[in-house]
C-alpha cells in the first residue's frame, strides 16, 4: 500500500514538473523577437538617414528639393522663387539588413554611392530594445579642375568626400520614435583654412498624430569648425510634417540645410535663415 501511494505521489509530481516545462517553453515561444513593425515611416528623417533601409528585393525613388532661403519673406514666396537645390537617388535591399544607393545633386554637380547596415534591430518582445545601423557614403564633385587647387597638382582624389553615421533609434511606442547619431564628414581636399574632416551628432524623433500622418523635428550640432569662421559649420535644426502608405512617403518641412549630401551639410552649413523643403520616397 506504502509503495502504491510512493508511486502515485511520484508520477503527480512529475507531471507538474512536466507541465511546468511545457508551459515555460511555450512561453518562450511565443516571446516575438521580429524586428518592430515601422520605427519611421522612411529611411529619411528631414536632412538625415533613419535606420530604416528598403526590404530585400525592393527599391526606392529618393526625391530631395529645397527652395530658396525664406530671408527675402514674400518677395520671392518665401524662397520658393529663388535659387532651389534638387537630389535624385535610388536605393536597393539587398538584404533586409543592407542597402545600397546612388544619387546625382543639382549644386556642385555631386554624384554620391552609399550604403546602410542594420547592426542591431530593436525587437517586439523587446529582448533587443534599440536599433543600431551604420551609414556612410562617397561623393564625387564633378565640378570644374580649378575648384580643387593649382592644376599641376590636381589630382582625381580631391574630389572625393566621405560622410560616416552610427545611428541608434528606439520606437517607444507606436506613436513615438527617436534617435541619436554620431556623425563625421571628411574631405580630401579643402583649402588652406578650412579643416579635412569635421564631427557632429544629430539628434530626431517622429511623433504619429493620427493615421498615416506624423510630426518629424531634428537636430544638427557640429563638434568642431573651421579655422576660417566665415564657412560656419552652422546648426541646423528642422521641423516638419510626414504622409506615410505603403508605396509612398511625403514629407514637407523648414530647417537650414540646403545641400542635401551630408557631408556638404555638416562641414560648410552657413545658414542661419530657413529654407522650405519636402522628401518623396516611392517604394516599388
Amino acid at each position: 500500500m506504502k509503495t502504491s501511494r510512493s508511486l502515485i505521489c511520484l508520477i503527480f509530481l512529475l507531471c507538474l514538473f512536466s507541465g511546468s516545462l511545457f508551459a515555460q517553453t511555450d512561453s518562450v515561444q511565443k516571446a516575438d523577437n521580429r524586428p518592430v513593425k515601422s520605427p519611421f515611416t522612411t529611411n529619411i528623417l528631414i536632412d538625415n538617414q533613419t535606420v530604416v533601409s528598403p526590404l530585400k528585393g525592393s527599391l526606392n525613388l529618393i526625391i530631395n528639393h529645397r527652395f530658396g532661403s525664406m530671408e527675402n519673406g514674400i518677395s520671392d514666396l518665401f524662397g520658393i522663387y529663388g535659387g532651389a537645390n534638387t537630389r535624385l537617388g535610388l536605393e536597393y535591399g539587398i538584404t533586409d539588413r543592407i542597402m545600397i544607393g546612388i544619387g546625382t545633386t543639382q549644386n556642385y554637380k555631386l554624384q554620391d554611392v552609399e550604403w546602410k547596415y542594420a547592426i542591431l534591430q530593436q525587437t517586439r518582445s523587446n529582448s533587443m530594445p534599440i536599433s543600431l545601423s551604420y551609414y556612410g557614403n562617397i561623393v564625387i564633385e564633378a565640378t570644374e579642375e580649378e575648384n580643387f587647387g593649382p592644376e599641376e597638382s590636381y589630382k582625381f582624389i580631391h574630389r572625393l568626400s566621405y560622410f560616416t553615421q552610427f545611428i541608434v533609434s528606439r520606437k517607444f511606442s507606436d506613436a513615438i520614435s527617436l534617435q541619436i547619431a554620431p556623425e563625421m564628414s571628411f574631405y580630401n581636399a579643402v583649402k588652406d583654412s578650412l579643416s579635412n574632416v569635421i564631427f557632429g551628432v544629430h539628434f530626431g524623433g517622429r511623433a504619429k498624430i493620427w493615421s498615416n500622418k506624423s510630426i518629424i523635428v531634428e537636430y544638427d550640432q557640429p563638434f568642431n569648425s573651421h579655422e576660417d569662421g566665415d564657412y560656419g559649420p552652422k546648426p541646423n535644426i528642422g521641423l516638419g510634417f510626414e504622409v506615410g502608405t505603403a508605396t509612398h512617403a511625403f514629407q514637407i518641412f523648414v530647417s537650414r540645410y540646403q545641400d542635401i549630401v551630408y557631408q556638404r551639410n555638416l562641414a560648410y552649413n552657413t545658414n542661419t535663415k530657413f529654407h522650405v523643403g519636402f522628401n518623396i520616397t516611392v517604394r516599388f
